[in-house]
C-alpha cells in the first residue's frame, strides 16, 4: 500500500471511528462507486477525501473536482494528501487550478501545498505562479514565510530565468536569502 494512501486510511479510520462505511470505503474496488460517493449528498468529509484519493491514484478524473476543494481545504493534511493525488492524476486542468489557488490572495494562508504542487508539476503555469506568488509575499511584515520559502525553493527546482528578478529581490529577506542565493545558482547564466 502507498505510504500517503495508508496515513490517510488511518487518519480516516479516526474520523470515521472504524465504522462499517469506513471499511466499506477502504475495501471498495469499483471506481464507479467511488466516484459515485464523491457526488452523494450527505458524506462525510473523510469519506470524500478518500474516495477522490484512492481515484487520483489510479487516474480516474471523476476525483479531479474534489482533490482542488481539498488543496485548498484549512487542514493542511487534507491540503498534502490532494496535491499528492493530483500529482498523479494526470488531469490537464491541474497546473491551471493549482495556479489560480497559489495566487488567490484571499486564500493565501492554504497556499502551501499548490506552491509545491506547481514545483512537482513542472507545467507552463508553475512559474509565473510562483514569481506572482513569491512578489506578493515580499511586502514589509508578510505573514506567510513558508509560502514565500515554498515559492523561493520551487523556483530553484524550476531554475527558470524569468524568476530571477524576483529571487534577487528575496535576498533583501534574511529569512528567504540563503534559499534565494541556492536558488540564483540554479538558474542558467545570463546570456
Amino acid at each position: 500500500m502507498d505510504e500517503e494512501l495508508r496515513a490517510l486510511t488511518e487518519r480516516s479510520r479516526a474520523e470515521a471511528g472504524d465504522s462499517p462505511a469506513f471499511r466499506r470505503l477502504v475495501a471498495a474496488e469499483d471506481h464507479d462507486e467511488l466516484a459515485e460517493l464523491l457526488t452523494r449528498p450527505g458524506q462525510p468529509l473523510w469519506a470524500r477525501e478518500l474516495a477522490a484519493f484512492r481515484l487520483g491514484l489510479a487516474g480516474d478524473r471523476r476525483a479531479f473536482e474534489t482533490l482542488v476543494l481539498l488543496l485548498n481545504h484549512r487542514d493542511p493534511p487534507r491540503c498534502a494528501t490532494a496535491a499528492y493525488a493530483l500529482a498523479r492524476l494526470g488531469d490537464p486542468r491541474t497546473a491551471r487550478a493549482a495556479a489560480a489557488l497559489a495566487t488567490n490572495e484571499l486564500r493565501v494562508a492554504y497556499a502551501l501545498h499548490p506552491v509545491r504542487l506547481l514545483t512537482a508539476l513542472r507545467a507552463p503555469e508553475s512559474v509565473p505562479a510562483l514569481v506572482t506568488t513569491l512578489r506578493r509575499r515580499l511586502r514589509p511584515h508578510d505573514p506567510y514565510r513558508r509560502v514565500a520559502l515554498a515559492c523561493v525553493e520551487g523556483l530553484g527546482t524550476l531554475a527558470d530565468p524569468r524568476a530571477r528578478d524576483v529571487l534577487t529581490d528575496a535576498l533583501a529577506h534574511p529569512a528567504l536569502a540563503e534559499a534565494a542565493a541556492r536558488a540564483l545558482r540554479r538558474l542558467p547564466a545570463r546570456g
